[in-house]
């Protein structure tokens, strides 16, 4: 792996460019991140803004993956959930530029999300990936519980719909 400094971001005019632009890119090479081809820039960066304000308020952690000043990926932990789930965080939005897919920085983001969550206090995790094409292996590797599957969940970015797995994972005490 590269040398990535992982850190949480805050909203500044680069950081929800850099976010904006790799949400773009990922929706385009089809990954189901919510979005829909062709996203608009603006709607990308209202996202982030919306996104990195609700962190600000302590509801979730954004964390960038940065290779030297460049960011090139990005988890959420979604830690505010309904009143009857305090005791669980949310994966949401792991993205990596392709050009630096395959070098271990989903992973070490994943990580770090899991020790965010523990030190928060959470005992569950849960995530979701596309059926097609998503991210199965990769979190099955990381450690994660196949939950079961949703068909029809929700439409590719380029059309189409597309079932959903479902996964969950106990972080690991002062990991």
């Amino acid at each position: 792996m590269p040398d990535i400094r992982i850190t949480p971001l805050a909203d500044s005019p680069g950081i929800t460019e850099a976010l904006a632009d790799i949400l773009i890119e990922t929706v385009a090479d089809g990954a189901s991140v919510t979005f829909m081809h062709p996203l608009a820039p603006e709607a990308a960066r209202d996202f982030w803004r919306a996104s990195l304000a609700a962190a600000a308020r302590g509801e979730r952690v954004v964390l960038g993956a940065f290779d030297g000043a460049d960011l090139v990926a990005t988890v959420t932990l979604v830690l505010q959930c309904p009143p009857n789930q305090p005791h669980r965080a949310e994966i949401a939005k792991l993205m990596t530029r392709t050009s630096h897919r395959g070098r271990g920085i989903g992973s070490a983001l994943m990580r770090a999300a899991e020790a965010r969550a523990a030190a928060e206090g959470k005992t569950l995790i849960v995530l979701d990936t596309a059926a097609d094409g998503g991210a199965s292996v990769f979190y099955e590797a990381l450690g994660y519980n196949f939950a079961g599957v949703i068909p029809d969940y929700a439409f590719k970015p380029h059309g189409g719909l597309s079932a959903a797995r479902f996964y969950w994972k106990r972080p690991a005490a002062g990991a």
